[in-house]
């Protein structure tokens, strides 16, 4: 009733989402090129060591970086940069390295979006080498930063436009700066259709991680850029209206209020006693539908700062949900949006991970999942929240309702619904179907 008329929008963009030139737009569909390439993934892992000055391979006690704190440049001393300067490339070879393609499929020939994902966090790091530029650093000496993941702002995915043997193209660019953090933009291409969409915020930090780091000054070189950075000036807004009124401790509107006592009217009816509940047709109750996992990182899934990468974090969440939605409506699901990933606290190599992912809210055929990451100290196997993901899927067919059984539950259900809402509105604002292309392509 109350997303009545946003669904019939979502069955009819359905269609479009199936036709292959539909693309990722902003701006008028037009998007940041630069010409320059980092070469493939591999390479792009490889000079990011170079560039920090971090040596291969795991060393139990990591190399010293307090040297590199006497480099640290100050805000005055930084240029300003363009979004073209940080502009790359990177590719992952899956047409010709038959290794590579079977690290990125499922069984069923679809691509593993963790993977892209994973990928994708990576690239967002290098791109960050590719913005600061301390023109007073001496030849020679590694870059003073490290740098690290905050959060992903949301990302969108075409999961069934992806071929499991053509070569992925990715590409980003910085399309804001605060004092110490960049917004990166990213794409990921195949046969140069724009497939998914991510946004990423990081954190630049001192060569130790231990404070902030100052960036460069974004300013836009051209029109192009400076729309890309009025967009990107609005989602910050966004941000930071958000973090004024945390999700969780956010009161449920009066319409919010209406659904929960509807909800609450259909489970338990208004007279009779109130412990007891009954569950309606073709409903599952929340409680019931939580699946979870045991993660052990290894060194390899580190990053420079010697913590758990975030991209492995992010890759390990999606896989969860992708099991407990599949389970859920007992078959394939499609990943199509993810939202307000936030990293809370970095996970030492030492530490394990549990992973959690409820279904929260459901709508037709899609399914909206609250992952939720958990680390366990490897030492003294102590537990501490790190991450919770908003994850929307889609099936095949209508699934069942999911309803909640207590108020807690009533309140998670709620934040699926408001996470459910921001994909169909994301619909319009980061997607478009282009029929008039006079390409031929089906």
């Amino acid at each position: 009733m109350h997303l009545g008329r946003r669904a019939v929008a979502v069955r009819r963009l359905c269609p479009q989402l199936e036709v292959l030139r539909q693309r990722f737009v902003g701006c008028a569909g037009h998007q940041l090129e630069s010409g320059h390439c980092s070469g493939t993934m591999a390479d792009v892992a490889k000079k990011i060591r170079e560039h920090v000055g971090v040596e291969g391979g795991y060393h139990a006690i990591p190399k010293s970086r307090d040297g590199l704190l006497k480099f640290q440049p100050k805000r005055n001393e930084l240029p300003n940069r363009s979004m073209k300067d940080s502009h790359t490339t990177a590719n992952v070879l899956l047409e010709s390295d038959a290794l590579m393609r079977e690290r990125f499929v499922y069984g069923l020939g679809l691509l593993r979006m963790g993977r892209i994902m994973e990928e994708l966090d990576l690239l967002a790091v290098w791109i960050c080498h590719r913005h600061i530029f301390p023109p007073l650093l001496p030849k020679g000496v590694p870059l003073p930063y490290t740098f690290v993941t905050l959060l992903v702002d949301h990302a969108h995915f075409l999961v069934e436009k992806f071929k499991p043997d053509v070569d992925v193209s990715l590409s980003g660019h910085v399309s804001w700066t605060g004092n110490s953090s960049m917004e990166i933009t990213a794409y990921v291409r195949q046969s140069g259709l724009v497939l998914a969409k991510a946004i990423f915020m990081i954190a630049a930090r001192n060569a130790t991680n231990s404070s902030a780091a100052p960036v460069n000054p974004l300013v836009p070189a051209d029109e192009l850029e400076d729309c890309i950075y009025k967009e990107a000036l609005e989602r910050h807004k966004r941000r930071t209206e958000k973090l004024a009124r945390l999700e969780s401790k956010r009161q449920p509107t009066m319409e919010e209020e209406q659904i929960m006592y509807e909800v609450f009217t259909r489970t338990k009816g208004i007279e009779g006693p109130s412990d007891t509940a009954t569950l309606p047709a073709d409903c599952r109750w929340m409680s019931e539908w939580q699946r979870s996992t045991l993660l052990h990182p290894f060194p390899q899934n580190r990053n420079e700062a010697n913590t758990i990468f975030g991209g492995f974090i992010i890759r390990g969440a999606i896989e969860t949900s992708y099991i407990t939605a599949c389970l859920y409506c007992g078959d394939y699901s499609l990943i199509r949006f993810i939202s307000d990933i936030t990293f809370t606290h970095q996970i030492p190599v030492h530490s394990y991970m549990k992973l959690r992912a409820y279904v929260v809210y459901t709508h037709d055929n899609y399914i909206q999942l609250m992952t939720v990451v958990i680390a366990i100290n490897g030492n003294n196997f102590t537990e501490f929240h790190c991450n919770t993901l908003h994850l929307t899927y889609i099936c095949k067919h209508k699934v069942p309702e999911i309803l909640p059984r207590s108020y807690h539950e009533a309140l998670w259900y709620l934040s699926g619904r408001r996470h459910f809402q921001r994909f169909l509105n994301s619909i319009n604002r980061d997607m478009e179907g282009s029929g008039s292309s006079s390409t031929g392509d089906d």
